[in-house]
């Protein structure tokens, strides 16, 4: 006689249905508390799916952000478990569906209704940022390793999860003083290109908070594009500041210059 065995992350009703049990927080910037709801698990299936079931027979009211659901938008991000992640791209069971799986809004932005939050903070620092600027006469020729060496910082898809993740932002809330791992991703894009013109160290040093970061990597460690954030950009944008600001020669042709000037 052939028998099945049920998986240790499965929890199965007695129709044999697998079933997970999802704690979703419900509420808005006043307040609020995890709702559990029941539902039923797919092959395939994503937790993006599983809210969607929700709102589709048990809470119609749910608001959820979402767009593509092919990990390509970044809209769906949230904490799964406690984890930031993009809910279409993280599997059912890849979960322990033998216990509630948490589903909360990040929790670096402020709550707008249940996992929708305010990310307009982004938009406000990525306002700072000085564009793209080659220089007049630019002959746009660039080498191939220069290409690829900036290819990597234009995979971000805005998903937020590295802001999201950072203690910076997430428990000492220096929004005001800090611009994030997303921001220095871009500048590095900027500052790396080999025919942008503009300096944006005393912007990172000053006012986009860059000395802040202690290179925990945890923003790598959540990136859904694989952006070394932390190696690639920070770090390199880290000993830029230092070579112009800290470099005792550079300080006294500064010096000097201030000087003749």
């Amino acid at each position: 006689m052939a028998t099945t065995t049920q998986s240790p992350n499965q929890a199965t009703t007695s129709s044999n249905t697998a079933e997970a049990t999802l704690k979703i927080f419900r509420g808005d910037s006043n307040g609020g508390a995890p709702v559990e709801y029941r539902v039923p698990i797919a092959p395939g299936m994503v937790v993006l799916d599983a809210l969607h079931y929700v709102q589709a027979h048990q809470a119609s009211d749910l608001a959820v952000r979402w767009n593509c659901k092919a990990g390509k938008c970044g809209s769906c991000s949230a904490e799964v478990n406690g984890k930031p992640r993009l809910t279409c791209k993280t599997r059912m069971d890849a979960l322990p569906l033998n216990e509630p799986i948490t589903i909360a809004p990040m929790k670096s932005f402020p709550v707008i209704k249940d996992l929708v939050t305010d990310v307009s903070f982004n938009y406000r620092v990525n306002k700072k940022i000085p564009a793209f600027t080659p220089s007049p006469g630019t002959d746009w020729k660039m080498y191939q390793r220069d290409i690829d060496r900036v290819q990597e910082f234009r995979k971000c898809i805005e998903c937020f999860l590295c802001q999201n993740v950072c203690h910076v932002l997430r428990d000492h809330n220096k929004q005001e003083q800090f611009a994030g791992p997303r921001f220095f991703v871009r500048i590095a894009g900027l500052e790396m290109h080999p025919l942008d013109s503009v300096s944006r160290t005393q912007l990172l040093k000053e006012e986009l908070g860059l000395g802040y970061c202690n290179i925990t990597k945890c923003c790598t460690e959540v990136c859904p594009e694989d952006i070394h954030i932390t190696d690639n950009a920070i770090i390199p944008l880290k000993e830029r500041v230092v070579d112009e600001y800290y470099d005792p020669v550079l300080a006294l042709v500064r010096k000097i210059k201030k000087a003749v000037s």
